[in-house]
């Protein structure tokens, strides 16, 4: 058996709205995790797990045409579970049932990036793992961020951080942004990212938060 740690990135009809509010189209949140889900049968299931201003989030299930049910369960201030029911694409449904073909398990949480990406970990054969990378259609970006290790869960807080949040630690590492004293500005960053100065301060903001969580067992 091996474990693969994967992300990918749907867009499209792989992508519902409500995905995109939780992978990057709210600034209201600062994380998103989808912690179980069940797409065996209409209608779809899914408990969350955010932190944020997870508040402003009610608002748009209630909104949402495809939220059916839904119920927030409170962690803290900031934090909250969330069950969701509701309906699902048949082209996102198709996407999630590649994953659970054959041996193979996804191993939670499936994290919900801020550049629109999610990443989680598989466990399988070799050749089941293979024809479910294999069969990401061709409109989803399919990145093998890891093999093996000796956990099914990332094993440090870098294995935490989306692909963008860790581009921009290295960028700003690289250039001295965390140097003391400090040898480049965040305007620095965002050049070496090609974005805006606030996407890329979101980016480092994000990612500090997601290793101090992490240091200290949040």
């Amino acid at each position: 058996m091996k474990r693969v740690r994967i992300t990918l990135d749907p867009t499209g009809e792989f992508a519902p709205p409500l995905y995109e509010r939780l992978a990057g189209g709210a600034s209201y949140l600062e994380r998103a995790w989808i912690v179980n889900w069940n797409v065996a049968r209409p209608p779809a299931a899914f408990l969350l797990w955010l932190r944020g201003d997870y508040r402003r989030f009610e608002a748009e299930l209630e909104s949402s045409e495809t939220a059916d049910e839904y119920e927030l369960l409170p962690i803290g201030d900031r934090e909250c579970h969330c069950f969701l029911e509701g309906e699902v694409a048949a082209a996102a449904r198709t996407l999630f049932e590649n994953f659970t073909r054959g041996s193979l398990l996804t191993i939670p949480p499936i994290a919900c990036n801020d550049d629109g990406t999610n990443t989680f970990s598989i466990v399988g054969t070799d050749a089941d793992i293979q024809a479910a990378v294999d069969g990401v259609p061709d409109e989803v970006g399919v990145t093998i961020e890891a093999v093996g290790g000796r956990s099914v869960a990332p094993e440090s807080a870098i294995g935490r951080l989306s692909p963008r949040q860790r581009a921009a630690v290295e960028a700003a590492l690289e250039l001295g942004y965390y140097a003391v004293p400090r040898e480049a500005t965040i305007e620095d960053v965002a050049r070496e990212l090609e974005c805006s100065t606030a996407t890329a301060g979101e980016h480092l903001q994000k990612a500090e938060a997601a290793v101090l969580h992490d240091l200290f067992d949040r």
